[in-house]
């Protein structure tokens, strides 16, 4: 869960050691993403016992769309800025097999259920260029502004249990790439890191992308996005969402 927090601490250094290389010229980036990541972990209320969002309450598995916007300006002082919404709502159907418990609801074996896992949020990225050359690296802050829920409801019994997840997560934040020599082809990374007490998250891509002389790109790889709450709200998780990405944009 904590994989990402050393590269983070590294970056954060860079941060205040390191001058800032702001671009020449205003640039714009602008992209369309799909992630379909598949969800694995489990939630509880505090001090009760943890519900298995797949064997539990058969959640699916989300799969979003979304517009990343991207700006880079030539003021040093003033961070760039990107820009993606993030769906990650999940809804389940399932007749449990043993009784789970939640925001003070005990719903019993044999009883059918159905539920919402939403860890819906804006990602807002604010970094300063450090290199930007064959080698390019960036470092700053990446907000991460939730504003979902979790809810069960029983078919028998239809009091609704509901926790509202309206949360801003700072996460420390680099991101690298590697342009491959006179090919338009690229190696690239982005962490975004956070741990305080027993609450963490991580949010890594790994990727591969060509973009054209013309300013058209497309870039795909693995992203991983784990999150670990320790009474947020009262809430507890320790879960992760774990898959393919592709994206398609244009670079002003």
């Amino acid at each position: 869960m904590k994989t990402g927090l050393n590269i983070a601490t590294v970056a954060a250094l860079a941060l205040l050691y390191s001058i800032p290389v702001q671009a020449d010229f205003v640039g714009l980036r602008i992209g369309a993403d799909y992630w379909s990541p598949s969800l694995s972990g489990g939630f509880n209320s505090t001090g009760q016992a943890s519900i298995d969002l797949s064997g539990d309450l058969g959640l699916d598995d989300p799969s979003m769309s979304s517009l990343v916007l991207s700006l880079e300006h030539p003021i040093p002082v003033i961070p760039n800025i990107r820009y993606q919404g993030i769906d990650l709502g999940s809804n389940g159907l399932n007749t449990l097999t043993g009784s789970i418990t939640f925001e003070g609801q005990t719903y019993g074996a044999g009883e059918t259920v159905r539920s919402t896992f939403d860890l819906s949020h804006d990602d807002i990225v604010l970094y300063y260029e450090i290199l930007d050359n064959w080698v390019n690296l960036d470092v700053g802050l990446d907000l991460k502004r939730f504003d979902g829920e979790v809810s069960i409801v029983g078919t028998t019994n239809t009091t609704v249990s509901r926790n509202q997840v309206d949360e801003t997560v700072p996460l420390l934040y680099l991101s690298a790439r590697f342009d491959l020599p006179f090919s338009g082809f690229y190696l690239g990374a982005n962490i975004s890191s956070f741990s305080i007490d027993d609450s963490s998250a991580d949010d890594v891509t790994i990727m591969l992308g060509y973009e054209s002389g013309t300013g058209f790109g497309i870039e795909g790889g693995v992203r991983t996005f784990s999150l670990e709450l320790d009474d947020v709200d009262g809430l507890n998780s320790d879960l992760e969402y774990d898959g393919a990405f592709v994206n398609g944009y244009f670079h002003f």
